[in-house]
């Protein structure tokens, strides 16, 4: 990861977008796009990597191993969901050693109870506020690189309330998160309520089904620091796939590349081609040639 770490893009007080991805190519397109940062989705990665629903069926390993594909891939922070830590507070402090080895920018962790689900699926259920006040502190504990961010998150606004939720995030903010995400608000009003209430720390929205979809600019007003929007490139890879394959079944031939957005040659161009080639010509051995 090179240019302006996930901290100082905070500091900088302008609302960091960051656009949910799930491999490489397409936190590398996003990157290309001109966004700061991105977002590792855990349901992307569970969907898209494994053909998994996001039930807590994919494992720590898996998730690092993508969000080290990932961070290697692009210059820019890269945000990892970390689901619940995947243990206790032993456990915690292993996930946050093999993320930060991964090269990512920060990680969320969840109060959920394992297995976990989608933070916007019904039937969530959360372990007791302070056994997660316990793994924030030892997450914290555990980075030895500073700019690395432990953002905590809650679910317990759906199956508790706003107030109690609030609750959890101050904390979760004593313990040492350095963001606080509460995660499903479904009403623009407890949206708005969330940053004011916990001035404390920076707040991170999730901009997934349950929540309004709002502007930006709206996010920021509220006083939202990052903003995921982790459903956009698997829906966009999803709803392409199936639009082009059912073309091809109605149809019997594939449309030509040249109708297509990308172009073969500007894709391998996207993809660096030119450059291994060159590599390849300046290490290839006498007897190759």
């Amino acid at each position: 990861m090179a240019g302006n770490t996930l901290k100082e893009l905070i500091e900088a007080k302008e609302l960091v977008v960051a656009p949910g991805i799930f491999n490489p190519l397409t936190a590398m397109i996003a990157e290309s796009r001109g966004f700061e940062a991105v977002y590792m989705t855990g349901y992307g990665t569970a969907t898209m990597n494994h053909g998994y629903p996001d039930l807590g069926l994919v494992t720590m390993t898996e998730m690092v191993e993508n969000a080290a594909r990932i961070a290697a891939a692009v210059e820019i922070p890269v945000i990892a969901d970390a689901d619940t830590g995947y243990g206790n507070p032993i456990n915690m402090v292993r996930t946050v050693r093999e993320y930060e080895k991964a090269g990512v920018a920060a990680i969320h962790i969840e109060d959920q109870v394992w297995p976990k689900r989608c933070g916007h699926m019904t039937g969530k259920a959360v372990i007791a506020a302070d056994d997660m006040a316990a793994k924030i502190r030892a997450a914290a504990d555990a980075r030895s690189n500073p700019d690395f961010l432990i953002i905590a998150r809650t679910d317990a606004l759906a199956i508790h309330g706003l107030d109690h939720a609030v609750d959890r995030g101050r904390m979760y903010a004593e313990a040492g998160a350095d963001v606080l995400f509460i995660e499903a608000p479904t009403t623009v009003d407890e949206m708005a309520e969330i940053p004011r209430r916990l001035p404390e720390k920076p707040h991170l929205v999730n901009m997934a089904p349950r929540t309004p979809n709002l502007p930006v600019e709206d996010l920021e007003k509220m006083g939202f620091s990052i903003a995921l929007f982790p459903g956009i490139c698997l829906a966009a890879c999803i709803t392409a796939c199936i639009e082009e394959l059912q073309a091809f079944k109605e149809n019997g031939k594939q449309r030509d590349f040249s109708e297509w957005i990308q172009s073969f040659t500007d894709l391998n161009d996207f993809l660096k081609v030119p450059y291994y080639l060159e590599l390849d010509s300046k290490y290839r051995s006498k007897s190759e040639e």
